[in-house]
């Protein structure tokens, strides 16, 4: 708990003067009663209306001070949670973008977004409320029971035991219950993830006509979080009736005992009321108290995923301070293994390979090969888990991230973008990018006249670039890459819903490009035939290595692939 009051540090002012004006409303409230019982004894037994009205007029006030005091603490608590929350949302994303992808891909989207989202927004509620009615609530039942103690002892004692009856259920029903809220945060991941894949890929499940089943899947993760959402609500279904029943008890105890003590004279009738109206208010205390604890079981669950994730390091270092050596090999490795978190099946193995400055490569092979693994280790979005991976002379550990990084232009194979302009994705490569910068980049990745057609730089890019057809979208990822001038050119199959001419001219553009080594990841023999060296992949090793004809007669895998897609070609312009 102590870790998050750094975020309300800013709010100080608001957590303290939010309870203590809490607290005087409170105290107040208290004081009614006794008034009460002073114009019940003094002035309605002497008849003296005066005293009364008196009487009554002070407790008019004491409401309007109470409300003023009410007000000003409902807003101290609003700026103080609204503040901690954006602090803590803030602090946590900030976090999350410095895991390495491995976490990510164990955490896992929906529950990091769950986590961000509607974890954070629990602790904010919970702030809210310790402000607002933590303070108040237990003052107010304790308050109660030591003003009754000192109306009458005997009296006080039953409020007592009444008050600490009522505060045992409330700790058993909150210990039974926590538990199952942590699932119900785990299960509501899951409920997300589904949707989330469901509204991502909408065209996918209505072209294969799945909504059926999808729609079950959804249902039966539902039904799961519905499940443990009973077993919470049959459990918290005691609390009300409990602590309702320890009271009315209590209250009857109550009559019953105080009716001797009035017909002794050892209690007057206004004091009668007024420990009458500490047990109403005692009850009144105790409500808000198993509402509350019902908030901070969840708001516990919550704080619990959230510190999780904050406690979560990368297993990627920063790495030194070393500089690109320009005399050496742009990229190397050397007997590199991996494996992804959660699986002992190698993705790569024994990986060894040599690029030299300005070179363009081509990496070819069979769907799961290794490919997209092997050059998402060259940016170091992963570390390899054996062996060394080189740039520019130095292992990629011994550069910090972002300069690593900014020697880089990765064109993923799943092309995303961010809605807004075709300028504003373009500058994701490189911010301080002009125009100019941003339409010579459009040139070379062969966009330029269709972004012309929609409007320029400045036309609209929806939600992940809906709006734009497959292969516009990876021509402008293409193009934000090139927008930072890298050193290195990554193309993850990223041509793939190219036709044929583009994709040559493309190819062409890029080439061109003085002093830019070009990796390019592909599945089309053709789009790979011209390049300086070719690997080829199978299995997570490396199987042969060379210019195209050496490969061709060298290497059956390559001349496979390529067989496969002339005759492929062949039919195809037969057909035409």
């Amino acid at each position: 708990m102590k870790r998050y009051f750094r975020y309300l540090k800013e709010y100080k002012l608001q957590c303290i003067l939010g309870p203590l004006f809490k607290w005087i409303e409170a105290a107040l409230e208290l004081l009614v009663p006794l008034v009460m019982a002073d114009i019940i004894d003094t002035g309605v037994a002497a008849g003296d209306i005066g005293y009364v009205l008196r009487g009554g007029g002070l407790m008019l006030l004491m409401g309007a001070v109470g409300f003023a005091c009410a007000l000003f603490c409902q807003r101290s608590a609003s700026i103080a949670s609204q503040g901690f929350g954006t602090n803590v949302r803030d602090a946590l994303f900030a976090h999350i973008n410095t895991l390495s992808y491995r976490e990510l891909d164990k955490i896992g989207s929906a529950s990091l977004v769950n986590r961000t989202v509607n974890d954070v927004n629990q602790m904010q509620s919970a702030v809210a409320m310790i402000i607002r009615l933590v303070v108040r609530a237990p003052f107010i039942a304790a308050g109660s029971v030591i003003l009754c103690l000192v109306i009458d002892w005997q009296i006080g004692l039953i409020v007592l035991g009444v008050t600490v009856l009522v505060g045992l259920v409330l700790w058993l029903i909150m210990h039974k219950t926590v538990p199952y809220y942590s699932k119900n945060q785990k299960k509501l991941d899951r409920l997300a993830q589904i949707a989330g894949e469901n509204l991502e890929g909408a065209r996918v499940v209505r072209a294969f006509s799945n909504r059926e089943n999808e729609r079950a899947r959804f249902d039966e993760a539902a039904a799961d979080m519905l499940e443990n959402s009973l077993k919470i609500g049959k459990i918290s279904a005691w609390l009300n009736p409990l602590t309702y029943a320890i009271v009315n008890c209590g209250v009857a105890l109550l009559l019953l005992v105080s009716g001797f003590k009035v017909d002794t004279g050892v209690l007057t009738n206004g004091e009668i009321i007024a420990v009458i109206n500490y047990m109403a208010q005692i009850l009144n205390a105790m409500i808000v108290i198993s509402n509350l604890v019902s908030l901070f079981t969840k708001a516990h669950a919550s704080m619990k995923r959230v510190s999780e994730l904050f406690d979560t390091r990368s297993s990627m270092s920063e790495g030194g301070d070393a500089a690109f050596d320009l005399s050496a090999p742009a990229l190397e490795m050397e007997g590199v293994s991996f494996s992804y978190a959660g699986t002992d099946r190698y993705s790569l193995r024994g990986v060894t390979l040599r690029v030299p400055q300005g070179a363009t490569v081509g990496i070819i092979g069979g769907t799961g090969s290794g490919k997209s693994t092997l050059v998402s280790l060259l940016p170091r979005l992963y570390d390899a888990g054996e062996g060394s991976v080189r740039v520019f002379g130095h292992d990629v550990r011994d550069y910090p991230v972002r300069t690593l990084r900014a020697a880089f232009g990765m064109v993923p194979q799943n092309v995303q973008l961010f809605s807004g302009t075709v300028r504003s994705n373009l500058q994701w490569g490189r911010a301080d990018a002009d125009d100019a910068a941003c339409e010579a980049a459009l040139r070379i990745a062969c966009a330029d006249a269709f972004v012309a057609e929609k409007g320029g730089l400045d036309a609209p890019v929806g939600e992940g670039g809906k709006n734009f057809s497959g292969g516009q979208r990876q021509r402008l990822t293409i193009a934000r890459a090139l927008t930072g001038s890298p050193r290195i050119l990554i193309l993850d199959d990223s041509c793939s819903a190219l036709d044929f001419q583009t994709d040559a001219r493309l190819r062409a553009n890029i080439a061109a490009m003085r002093g830019v080594t070009t990796v390019i990841v592909s599945q089309r023999a053709s789009s790979i035939r011209n390049a300086d060296v070719i690997y080829v992949m199978e299995d997570g090793k490396v199987v042969g290595q060379g210019k195209h004809a050496e490969l061709y007669g060298a290497c059956p895998l390559y001349k496979e692939i390529c067989d496969s897609q002339s005759k492929v070609q062949e039919g195809e312009s037969g057909n035409e």
